[in-house]
């Protein structure tokens, strides 16, 4: 096939540049991301032709009543029936587990999850198509204030931590996958991730700077988004299977 693999790439923050590290990371690969700013309700006209959908983070929660938030809760569903893979992180996961799954998914912590947490893999990842290549046990930085609960049964949950148990799921045996915590922010990336995120994260009783000091190899983590990358590759028919 002629061109790059396609990937409908919606920023769902209220800053539309700079471009996210993940979008960055799919330019690096091959991939031609289509940026949409959905917080200003920049959406498709007519979201076929896309190899792929990227769902990002935000401040809001996947239940508000938000106009951009309706209109990505029915693009989702739409993009899904077709079979198109789809990642969603952080938020993006919340997006994706309510409107599958439904709003009543995503809820509310009592206290924010922010940290450079230790994950735990399961039984589930070793046949997973973006999840095989994780340790019984590996770092990714989380923080998240809301969370998609581990128990619906369209949910195969891919791994967990002490304070979250549905860290990464994949819905059902479809190619759509939600990581609730960052394997973006690895030790190159970090500095700069987390100093744009400062107020926020100072707000939510983060020690910013021990996190810069602290951020480590993710390697593992990161191998989420290079299989997913494959994925997309080989769903474009431009790389053979992965693993």
């Amino acid at each position: 096939m002629n061109g790059r693999p396609r990937v409908l790439f919606l920023l769902n923050g209220p800053n539309r540049d700079p471009v996210d590290h993940i979008g960055r990371r799919f330019e690096a690969a091959g991939l031609d991301p289509d940026y949409r700013w959905a917080w200003q309700d920049d959406f498709p006209a007519d979201p076929h032709g896309y190899d792929a959908m990227f769902l990002s983070g935000s401040p809001h929660g996947a239940y508000e009543d938000v106009p951009f938030i309706h209109r990505e809760h029915a693009l989702v569903a739409d993009v899904v029936d077709r079979g198109v893979p789809v990642l969603g992180v952080c938020f993006g996961s919340q997006m994706l587990a309510s409107a599958l799954c439904g709003r009543d998914q995503v809820f509310r912590r009592s206290t924010c999850d922010v940290g450079h947490a230790r994950l735990r893999s399961t039984a589930a990842a070793c046949e997973d198509r973006i999840a095989r290549h994780l340790p019984p046990r590996f770092p990714m930085f989380v923080w998240h204030n809301d969370e998609v609960r581990a128990e619906h049964p369209d949910m195969v949950i891919l791994a967990s931590s002490d304070a979250c148990p549905n860290q990464v799921w994949r819905f059902r045996d479809r190619p759509v996958w939600g990581i609730q915590g960052h394997p973006e922010v690895n030790p190159e990336s970090a500095r700069q991730w987390l100093e744009e995120r400062r107020p926020r994260l100072a707000r939510d009783g983060a020690d910013v700077d021990a996190l810069i000091g602290d951020a480590g190899d993710v390697s593992a983590a990161e191998t989420l988004f290079e299989n997913f990358i494959a994925l997309v590759r080989e769903h474009r028919g431009e790389a053979t299977p992965i693993g």
